[in-house]
């Protein structure tokens, strides 16, 4: 008598269509932030990291408050942020302008990449000095230096994002009939923006860093400046406040560049 053989109970298999997109996963960033911070206080209240290495973080909490309360967390702080944003807005629109040209014009691209790849990995804060003789001590110098220290990274950021748009749409797109302008407009543009906007990210975090080296220089006002005074006086407490301005900038920066993305890729979910 032959065996019949119940057939196996049917499984749902899993929608792979989303590909490896990341999904969001809240509060996990928050809380490895208050573990660290957790443990930094624990350690220097138990003592086994000295008060002369790192301050306690409720101490620094309370400068913080204090500068709140006395007014110079904004003093500091407008300053730094209109420097960030005049300069950083001049250097990332000529470093996209620039590099969409590069990406679309061959002969833009023969003159042009060999001028970027000399000044990308010139130190920027080594041009200081010469920014100040060029525009003065004042606010010219902070500007030109965070310009050009945002532009080099956007400028290749671009024209590579625009090198690996997918040719095969492009041929689509000739195939049937678009113009050039309207192949830019709708495949090539689109297509780059991902890599584009990744390029800003580093970009404007390379920004920051400028930013406090700026003001460290001839600055009365400005984070960087705040940080400099609090470490000639050894002051950990407002040295470590000024560098969490630093890192809440580089946070808030960083979340607004993600809702750019959510808005202008939504095409991609």
């Amino acid at each position: 008598m032959t065996e019949v053989t119940m057939p196996e109970k049917s499984r749902a298999v899993p929608f792979r269509g989303g590909g490896f997109r990341p999904r969001p996963v809240r509060f996990v960033g928050l809380g490895v932030f208050v573990v660290l911070i957790a443990l930094v206080e624990w350690g220097t209240r138990a003592g086994w990291i000295s008060a002369l290495t790192l301050p306690r973080p409720s101490d620094v909490l309370a400068t913080f408050g204090e500068l709140y309360r006395s007014g110079a967390l904004w003093e500091h702080l407008s300053v730094s942020l209109v420097r960030l944003s005049v300069g950083s807005a001049i250097g990332v629109s000529a470093g996209v302008g620039i590099g969409i040209l590069i990406g679309l014009f061959s002969l833009i691209r023969a003159g042009l990449v060999p001028l970027v790849a000399a000044l990308f990995p010139i130190p920027k804060i080594a041009l200081l000095p010469l920014f100040v003789i060029w525009f003065g001590i004042d606010e010219g110098s902070k500007y030109a230096l965070i310009a050009l220290g945002t532009f080099t990274p956007t400028v290749v950021a671009t024209y590579g994002a625009v090198d690996n748009v997918d040719r095969t749409l492009i041929r689509m797109g000739q195939s049937f009939g678009l113009s050039w302008l309207s192949i830019v407009r709708k495949i090539v543009l689109p297509g780059a923006m991902p890599g584009i906007l990744s390029g800003l990210r580093i970009s404007l975090a390379i920004g920051i860093i400028l930013l406090v080296a700026a003001e460290m220089l001839g600055a009365t006002h400005g984070v960087g400046s705040y940080i400099l005074q609090a470490g000639s006086l050894y002051d950990l407490e407002r040295l470590f406040a000024g560098v969490t301005i630093l890192s809440v900038l580089g946070v808030t920066v960083s979340g607004l560049i993600g809702l750019v993305e959510k808005r202008v890729l939504n095409w991609r979910a």
